[in-house]
């Protein structure tokens, strides 16, 4: 992979362009895989925010930044070669230079069967962030 210039802009207003492997925009579900390792903060499952965490910036904006969740995201890519889109690691979409690429909630929601207890996940993530899974 090669460096990319990624402009972001949160609601409309110019953020920073990020010169980096990419940047990950996550919900609390992927703020404890690639977000984490990344260097991004984990959020608890019922948050409703969205982190936007960018991946080995060189010379750039290292912060991650979470966002309230009626926030929009928007990133274009500026790339002398061929960048990618990957979403949750499973698609993955070419890009050409100056793709836009805008991220908000959906107004849509998913329901999800728990099959573990509510208080279990900070005893888990400890588990897992040990490496005793």
């Amino acid at each position: 992979m090669r460096l990319v210039r990624v402009e972001a802009s949160i609601d409309s207003q110019y953020l920073a362009t990020y010169k980096a492997d990419g940047v990950i925009v996550a919900t609390a579900t992927g703020s404890t895989s690639y977000s984490l390792a990344a260097g991004g903060p984990i959020l608890y499952p019922q948050s409703k925010d969205l982190l936007l965490v960018p991946i080995t910036p060189h010379l750039s904006s290292a912060y991650a930044l979470v966002m309230p969740s009626k926030t929009v995201i928007q990133l274009r890519v500026v790339a002398a070669h061929q960048s990618m889109l990957s979403i949750d690691g499973h698609i993955n979409l070419p890009l050409a230079d100056s793709a836009s690429i805008t991220v908000k909630h959906s107004p849509n929601t998913v329901r999800f069967l728990r099959i573990h207890p509510e208080d279990s996940f900070y005893r888990s993530l400890e588990q897992k962030l040990k490496g005793k899974q």
